[in-house]
């Protein structure tokens, strides 16, 4: 096992001035307090603010530099198997699983040591791009670009050094982890065994093969990571068989026959579920990553529910249990919350082992009122019974979208990431947006979503009772409901006046000192049209929530997301992933509008996405 090990997490294009706008209603319910606001202090945002931009570049403020550290195709570093990426993506499968994989999402630092100068970040990969995972496109689909597709996705580990010039990875380094779509795991908590868990390959129904789909994230007290496997039904189909009728849950989850975004299922048999029906179940999980042993076996935490999980956000209740909370990335999807049985107990991963197996999981409604309550799901309970569907406790947790449709959690515009302050425990979540709102036949605005067609997004900020993260019942109001401003029918609210505006908020991170870091993921296809027009490229932003000062940080490249940001614990350093760059294809060539970061111009090399430190040429605190 390396040495080091930690018992605990340490822890500048014209700018847009717009005005605001919006509806009586809707400001009459943004009146509303919801929750008492804590004056917590934060360091000025004194930063120049950098202005909406379409550049294919990554853009900070003039007082700030930026490195590019890691990006797709890189090695992670493993001893003895550091293959270097190939410009017109000819790495095999085989050096994929090596390589940073495609496509980075949700991201932590891990300090090393005591003096701040090693960590490990450990990251996300979402998904692929086949297109440009392949030389020549997925077409014709084989075996070899089915492995690399899902060696492409799930989790690297990297070690990172700060030296004279700044962050650099260490290569190679005895950390140096890749955990991808065909890495053996192990089953946790109440689905480990059930029948809908069993495969041919696992009659005992207790051990998987692989993540994939990996989207934001979370760490526990004791310092382990927490992936989410988000998008996972975009890899399960199988042959259109008129005879095969899909159950119930699987129409809900998505997995069903027919192709996907990815055939995998023709050439790998466990994605056909036509022949393996139970293989979905055992995606769609947050996993427990032990960042600190590469030869640890990751788990999956049944017990904190299945769904497209986005966030898996730790923090400690008033008497010292686990609360995770949970969003479902889907248009009228649900908020989910665990809270663990058990006290969290010094002594690091050793002491707290199977904490995440047992606890109670819950589900959010968000009433009219500015009140809101957590909904438990417990089989035998609300609904939750043999006769409707729920034989066991197991399938609560394995259908858990069916068990918050039981129970009337309020379905939102699709829940991503969440973050809670670190002084007042306060809790914000970001919908990032539901153009189906108000459509016929679908749910109409309500109080907690209150704008049909939302296309800007909104943040939602609650409090809960007592301040115990452990409570069922909270207080809510509104932080943000985004969006450009001068556009008729916006209704969009800014907590300060000016605010540099944005549009699908998406990451979230609070720093030590209480800043907010909002990361956006507007379409590649809608950035610079319609809603977005003047909004530019996705960008990242800091936001006091004291104040309600929000301003633009960082615009990225053209066509990508701006996701998995986190600052150092001393504040001087700040990393952030450039997910998908070139994205939209829209020129009719259909190659990628980017060639950010080795091509100048588009066409000129292939996009890569890149995890990038950014930090202060003084050294002061990032986001002053």
């Amino acid at each position: 096992m390396p040495p080091d090990r930690p018992d605990t997490v340490l822890d500048p294009d014209r700018r847009l001035v717009l005005k605001q706008s919006g509806v009586a209603a809707i400001a009459a319910l943004l009146g509303q307090s919801g929750a008492a606001r804590a004056a917590i202090s934060a360091a000025p945002m004194g930063f120049t603010a950098v202005p909406a931009s379409l550049r294919d570049a990554v853009v900070v403020p003039p007082e700030y530099e930026y490195r590019v550290l890691y990006r797709w195709g890189d090695p992670t570093g493993i001893a003895g198997n550091m293959p270097e990426f190939r410009p017109d993506a000819s790495n095999t499968a085989d050096e994929q699983a090596a390589q940073a994989g495609m496509h980075h999402d949700g991201m932590h630092f891990f300090p090393l040591g005591t003096d701040g100068r090693r960590a490990l970040l450990v990251l996300n990969h979402e998904y692929t791009d086949e297109q440009l995972l392949h030389p020549h496109g997925s077409k014709p689909l084989t075996l070899e670009k089915v492995r690399k597709s899902q060696q492409a996705m799930g989790v690297s580990v990297i070690e990172i050094q700060r030296t004279s010039t700044g962050w650099q990875q260490v290569l190679p380094s005895p950390y140096a982890r890749r955990i991808h779509g065909n890495t053996p795991m192990r089953v946790g908590g109440p689905a480990a065994g059930s029948p809908l868990m069993k495969t041919t390959a696992d009659p005992a129904g207790q051990r998987v093969l692989g993540t994939f789909a990996n989207c934001a994230m979370g760490v526990t007290p004791w310092g382990t990571y927490l992936t989410c496997e988000e998008n996972f039904q975009g890899y399960f189909g199988g042959p259109s068989d008129p005879a095969f009728r899909a159950d119930t849950a699987s129409r809900r989850y998505g997995t069903v026959p027919g192709g996907q975004w990815v055939d995998w299922f023709r050439l790998d048999e466990r994605f056909d579920v036509s022949r393996h029906p139970n293989e979905p179940n055992r995606f769609g999980w947050v996993i427990e990553i032990d960042p600190m042993d590469p030869n640890s076996t990751p788990v999956k935490r049944t017990a904190l529910g299945r769904k497209r999980t986005e966030s898996a956000t730790c923090t400690l209740t008033r008497d010292g249990r686990v609360a995770v909370y949970m969003g479902d990335d889907g248009a009228f999807e649900y908020i989910y919350k665990f809270v663990s049985r058990d006290r969290v107990n010094p002594g690091g991963l050793a002491a707290n082992r199977d904490l995440l197996d047992h606890g109670t999981l819950y589900v959010a409604r968000f009433d009219p009122n500015g009140q809101g309550a957590w909904l438990e799901l417990r089989h035998g309970e609300g609904g939750l019974t043999p006769e409707k569907g729920f034989a066991a406790p197991a399938e609560v947790v394995i259908k858990a979208r069916l068990a918050a449709d039981a129970v009337g959690a309020t379905p939102m515009d699709r829940p991503e990431w969440i973050a809670v302050h670190p002084q007042s425990g306060e809790v914000f979540v970001t919908l990032t947006h539901n153009s189906q709102r108000g459509a016929p036949s679908r749910p109409a605005a309500d109080a907690a979503n209150p704008r049909a067609g939302n296309l800007g997004g909104h943040i939602v900020r609650w409090r809960e009772a007592g301040a115990d993260a452990a409570a069922t019942t909270f207080a809510w109001s509104h932080f943000v409901l985004a969006g450009d401003p001068t556009l008729p029918g916006a209704a969009t609210h800014y907590p300060s006046t000016p605010a540099d505006p944005f549009g699908a908020p998406d990451g979230l991170h609070f720093d030590s000192g209480g800043l907010l870091w909002i990361q956006t993921d507007m379409s590649g296809q809608a950035i610079g049209k319609g809603a977005y027009a003047n909004l530019g490229n996705n960008a990242l932003l800091c936001a006091n929530p004291s104040t309600g000062q929000i301003k633009r940080f960082l615009t990225g490249p053209r066509g990508c997301e701006i996701t998995g940001c986190v600052v150092t614990p001393d504040r001087t350093s700040l990393f952030v992933n450039i997910q998908h760059p070139g994205e939209t294809r829209d020129d009719g060539s259909g190659s990628p509008n980017s060639a950010w970061p080795d091509g100048t111009t588009p066409g000129s090399a292939r996009p890569r996405s890149a995890t990038v430190v950014v930090w202060r040429r003084d050294g002061k605190v990032v986001g002053s």
